[in-house]
């Protein structure tokens, strides 16, 4: 048998901190053989992106181990010296993360972070740098490499940063590549991009690839062998096809199981439309040269038209940049737009800020990023009740609290808990404190802007049922932007289907989902449900490059 290039055995990893130490990684022991992908399966907390961090020590210093090895060529890296540790990292072991815009540096150019990696391993600089950065980036098939060059990373779309970082990654042409959740923030069609790009780009490398992920879609298509983690130990591992088919633990058993189910909430057939817009139109100015003058306009929406009626779910699917969250906002006046805008009766098109006051009670809005969007300063309590302050409502303090109490109660979480601050909770709560959030108004219609996304997949569906129920109480209707198809499958009566601003097709969503009828719709399923189809890579590369 060939000797594992990897090799973790009883590893331990724990977290010093005020209260004592916490045990993030707990006796962990697996191998990866050259040229082999073992995929890392397990919801956040599971301890697998610790373990990940730990292959190349980039855990903070309030970390340590306990116990344990970590063997990568003979050699016993938690032991090693950091300066030899330091020739490790970015030669034999690289990362890709999670999310590349945090990854990247904003202040520099791709080339000059690419070409930091070679400098520091290679000792390449110049020409030679320069055409080794170039054959990089044409390798992970970023389009138009030679211009992008000189380009920053927020010029550049979500799947391009991530292939740059995956460029960097193999600078070096490393051993071992760990993947740590690369594609969660992506597009289906992108993410569907990165895979094949990693699974090519392995094959012709040679290189071995741990893989972290909760999606257990993607470790079907990528791994070979799969390690499921839960609070710091492995439960179950196995070739993937026989872990899939007969999984033992009833974790693994439950995270196979964990899909979005059920069907959208039916709507009665004369149900009032609250919300009519369009033709509405969102253009961004393009402003160039010292003087700043416009050059061009961005069409994020253009010419799109939408009805939302009472207790309806319409879905709102597309590709990053194509528009979705600009008509959420846009919608609920958070961004300028041209076109009517009817809501409950009254054409709000031209309405300001203080006009638009009275209405926020009708109108709320769950963002993507849960974390990001609450803030760190402020006690859930304080965060619920936000909007009853700001809308006079709820009276005294003490009534308030009780209020914000029902609101916390009614998405599943103990008002115990209403003093903590969001750091404090785990992702799905958080998401549940910004549902609680918008609910607390009673407001008839809620813009949900991808508030499933970030979260592993049985938070998701946990998620789905709460929206559906929540709904189904209270008549709400949604304007549901996502690009996980089966998450909008479980949720919507009726489906808009946009790109480059425009609307290329939609339906009610028993009918898009059976029939898609457009390429572009049709690469969108191709690559969410893993069907075949020839039609997959085109629409989405154009709108990498756009």
């Amino acid at each position: 048998m060939t000797a594992p290039l990897l090799s973790v055995e009883n590893l331990s990893v724990a977290f010093r901190g005020r209260e004592g130490e916490t045990l993030a990684v707990d006796d962990v022991s697996f191998t990866i053989a050259p040229g082999e992908t073992l995929a890392l399966v397990g919801e956040s907390g599971s301890g697998k992106s610790v373990t990940a961090l730990s292959i190349l020590r980039l855990l903070d210093g309030a970390a340590h181990h306990p116990g344990g090895r970590i063997v990568f060529r003979d050699r016993d890296l938690l032991a090693l010296p950091e300066r030899a540790m330091r020739e490790v990292r970015g030669a034999d072991i690289t990362m890709v993360f999670q999310e590349p815009m945090t990854s990247l540096n904003p202040l520099h150019t791709i080339q000059r972070q690419i070409g930091e990696v070679l400098a520091l391993h290679r000792g390449l600089s110049g020409r030679k740098a320069r055409a080794r950065i170039l054959e990089l980036l044409e390798l992970v098939g970023l389009r138009d490499a030679e211009r992008r060059m000189g380009a920053y990373p927020h010029e550049l779309s979500g799947g391009q940063r991530q292939r740059v970082m995956i460029a960097m990654a193999l600078a070096c042409e490393p051993d071992l590549l760990v993947a740590d959740e690369p594609t969660t923030a992506l597009d289906v069609t992108v993410q569907a991009q990165i895979l094949s790009l990693l699974a090519d780009l392995q094959k012709r490398l040679g290189m071995a690839m741990l893989f972290i992920t909760h999606d257990l879609g993607i470790v079907e298509r990528i791994a070979s062998r799969v390690c499921v983690m839960l609070r710091g130990k492995i439960v179950e591992e196995g070739p993937v096809a026989e872990v899939f088919a007969r999984p033992q633990h009833p974790y693994t058993q439950r995270l196979i199981a964990s899909e979005p189910e059920g069907a959208a909430n039916p709507v009665a057939p004369d149900a009032p439309v609250l919300v009519e817009a369009g033709p509405l139109k969102v253009h961004f100015p393009i402003k160039e040269g010292l003087l700043r003058r416009t050059t061009g306009h961005v069409r994020a929406v253009d010419g799109v038209s939408v009805r939302v009626r009472a207790g309806e779910t319409v879905g709102v699917v597309g590709e990053s940049g194509s528009g979705k969250t600009t008509l959420g906002l846009a919608l609920l006046r958070l961004t300028g737009s041209e076109g009517p805008i009817v809501f409950l009766g009254r054409d709000i098109e031209g309405y300001g800020p203080a006009a638009m006051r009275p209405l926020r009670r009708e109108m709320q809005v769950v963002f993507q990023d849960p974390y990001g969007s609450l803030s760190p300063r402020m006690s859930v309590a304080d965060i619920v009740a936000e909007g009853l302050v700001v809308q006079g409502r709820g009276g005294l303090r003490a009534e308030r609290r009780a209020i914000v109490a029902r609101a916390l109660t009614d998405v599943g979480l103990d008002p115990a808990t209403m003093d903590r601050y969001p750091h404090e909770f785990s992702g799905g709560q958080r998401q549940r404190i910004a549902i609680a959030r918008a609910m607390v108004l009673e407001p008839r219609f809620v813009v949900l802007d991808e508030p499933t996304s970030a979260l592993d997949r049985s938070v998701q569906a946990q998620i789905v049922t709460l929206l559906r129920r929540l709904q189904a109480e209270r008549g709400l209707a949604y304007l549901f932007i996502s690009h996980d198809l089966k998450v909008v499958r479980a949720l919507a009566n009726y489906v808009v289907v946009m790109q480059h601003g425009q609307i290329v097709e939609e339906g009610p969503a028993e009918s898009i989902f059976a029939n898609p009828t457009t390429p572009y719709t049709r690469a969108l399923f191709t690559a969410a449900f893993a069907l075949k189809s020839e039609t997959l890579a085109e629409p989405a590369l154009e709108s990498e490059s756009a």
